[in-house]
């Protein structure tokens, strides 16, 4: 059974394995398969996309994988951010044209959401479709908020996947609004002040995906 001192920072050596275990992660997720229905160019440009989101987390030492690589988190520190112009490369080569203002739409009102406050960014949460419920998404977080409550900075995320939305609530998130525009799924702006202590009893997690786009 993985346990927290299996959870280890990602070099980049295990750089590459991180990154595809996230793409797995995420192949049946709402708003990755909306942006990117076709299997070729999900492939494609989700390892790219995944690299522009929370790439600077490797850096930073706070790329957190568990299980042998079977589960990983990336979080991005406070005043560390996202690589937008990776990520305007990335959306304008490989998006169809027809969601193409929906999903500028979605990043407008993902950064109106953002707090202004400094705070731990998750932009990434994924565990292997092989190893979903064994406990790997609980271990990820916990690992990780345990320095945002020492730190006492809140953390903050956008749920993709409604079904992650009540794992996220037992970690101490809570719902700040909704976002949505044409044809694209919801996608769920989330905030956790700090010192939250998560319920012990709480039922295994089901994670499956969580991004932002």
């Amino acid at each position: 059974m993985t346990e927290e001192s299996d959870i280890r920072s990602a070099n980049a050596n295990i750089r590459a394995s991180t990154v595809w275990t996230i793409v797995l992660g995420f192949a049946a997720d709402p708003l990755m398969r909306w942006s990117w229905p076709d299997p070729r160019q999900y492939l494609r440009s989700m390892p790219q996309f995944i690299d522009a989101c929370g790439g600077r987390a490797f850096a930073h030492g706070t790329a957190y994988v568990a299980g042998e690589i079977r589960g990983a988190a990336l979080w991005l520190p406070p005043n560390v951010q996202q690589d937008e112009e990776a990520l305007d490369a990335i959306m304008a080569r490989s998006l169809r044209p027809e969601i193409t203002e929906d999903m500028a739409h979605l990043r407008r009102r993902m950064a109106e959401h953002r707090p202004h406050e400094p705070h731990w960014y998750l932009p990434l949460i994924a565990v292997d479709p092989n190893w979903v419920g064994k406990g790997l998404g609980t271990l990820l977080m916990n690992y990780a908020l345990q320095r945002c409550d020492e730190d006492g900075i809140v953390a903050y995320l956008e749920s993709s996947n409604p079904e992650n939305i009540p794992f996220y609530q037992r970690h101490g998130f809570k719902v700040v609004g909704e976002i949505q525009h044409g044809s694209s799924p919801p996608l769920t702006p989330m905030l956790r002040t700090a010192s939250f202590r998560p319920s012990k009893a709480a039922p295994p997690d089901r994670l499956v995906t969580q991004t932002q786009a």
